[in-house]
């Protein structure tokens, strides 16, 4: 495969990647912050789907794409922007993972509780917190690695 149309797919597949997550936790938040069950119970679902269509998708796309520019560019592996950038992958990566379970247990929840006209538990905003918690250094670790494929500092 040509590296220009490899970089285009490494950069459109990580532009869908931070981009779905950022806007998802966008919204994801600022329906939690409205307090409308109906609306967060909406969100929610909608947030799950898009994880699973373009976060996951690219998750994997954007490690691949990646390796194999590495390869043809004849970067060594062990080059310290690259291990920096693999290593903060693997930290959103470890982030995300709980975050995917936690968007499908608040969806769950939040939905129950619109169906049956009720509050959101207690437990509901505990998730949410942790999901919260977890965002946090993944969108730290994707902002790094932007850096590091721009910057590619040696």
């Amino acid at each position: 495969m040509d590296y220009v149309v490899l970089k285009w797919l490494h950069i459109l597949s990580s532009t869908l990647l931070f981009g779905t997550g950022l806007g998802s936790a966008w919204y994801m938040l600022f329906a939690n912050v409205s307090r409308d069950v109906r609306a967060i119970a909406v969100v929610s679902k909608y947030v799950v789907i898009a994880d699973w269509l373009f976060t996951a998708t690219t998750a994997v796309l954007q490690p691949a794409t990646g390796l194999y520019m590495i390869h043809l560019a004849g970067y060594p592996l062990h080059s310290k922007w690259i291990m920096w950038s693999i290593a903060l992958y693997v930290l959103a990566g470890a982030c995300w993972l709980p975050v995917v379970w936690l968007q499908i247990r608040l969806r769950d929840i939040a939905t129950q509780a619109a169906r049956e006209g009720g509050d959101l538990p207690p437990l509901y905003w505990t998730y949410f917190k942790t999901w919260v918690a977890l965002g946090i250094p993944a969108f730290i670790a994707f902002v790094l690695i932007f850096w590091f494929m721009v910057s590619k500092p040696m």
